[in-house]
């Protein structure tokens, strides 16, 4: 199946608009900006996959032959697993394009909300308007694919959590974390802090005890 030889590391769906970093890993161009945007506070940035770290942070072109590639098998994947004009069946994933006659959709996007036939998709793959929506696998729960909280489609995979969520939940995180981190060191400051008192008062004791013997 094209999803499983050429998915992105990062959202496990198929390359969208794919660039390759300097370690020859390739991302859709989202993904990889939305991981390196994250670590712009650090300064360096690493790769997601195997963790190669790049200072400054890399320009990102786009991966032309692979565009062309992943196009060309798009299609050569839509005509083989559904015949044009193919009407939906029991079970099947209707269009939400088409008037009339609902036809079976092939693929469903996280942007719209809605499924297409392969006739009503060819935009998203020929309009640069839909150039970063997100397309997977035809479903009809689209909505457990959004992000309860924000509304926002769930693109990034969170090893820590094991499941995928939205960049601002992403973003939380992070924020979390670097709370987290600066309340723990500010915690070791105070206990060095105090620990450097009580040896200063033990030494005054220890002196005043000199002085009067």
């Amino acid at each position: 199946m094209l999803e499983a030889r050429f998915s992105c590391p990062v959202c496990l769906d198929v390359l969208n608009n794919p660039v390759t970093t300097p370690c020859g890993h390739s991302f859709c161009l989202v993904c990889i900006n939305g991981c390196w945007d994250q670590e712009d506070l650090k300064g360096e940035y690493s790769c997601p996959q195997c963790r190669r770290s790049f200072t400054p942070r890399p320009v990102l072109s786009k991966n032309v032959m692979l565009a062309e590639m992943m196009e060309n098998l798009k299609k050569t994947e839509l005509r083989a697993a559904s015949p044009a004009c193919s009407p939906a069946g029991p079970g099947d994933v209707t269009c939400d394009a088409c008037i009339g006659r609902k036809l079976r959709a092939v693929k469903s996007c996280l942007v719209c909300l809605a499924s297409f036939c392969e006739t009503h998709l060819q935009p998203h793959y020929q309009s640069p308007a839909f150039q970063k929506h997100k397309l997977v696998k035809a479903s009809r729960r689209l909505q457990e694919q959004i992000c309860s909280q924000h509304e926002k489609h769930l693109e990034v995979y969170c090893r820590t959590d094991q499941q995928c969520i939205c960049m601002l939940s992403e973003k939380q995180k992070k924020l979390m974390e670097n709370k987290t981190q600066f309340q723990q060191s500010i915690q070791e400051r105070e206990k060095e802090a105090e620990e450097l008192r009580h040896a200063v008062e033990s030494h005054k004791v220890s002196l005043e005890k000199k002085i009067k013997s």
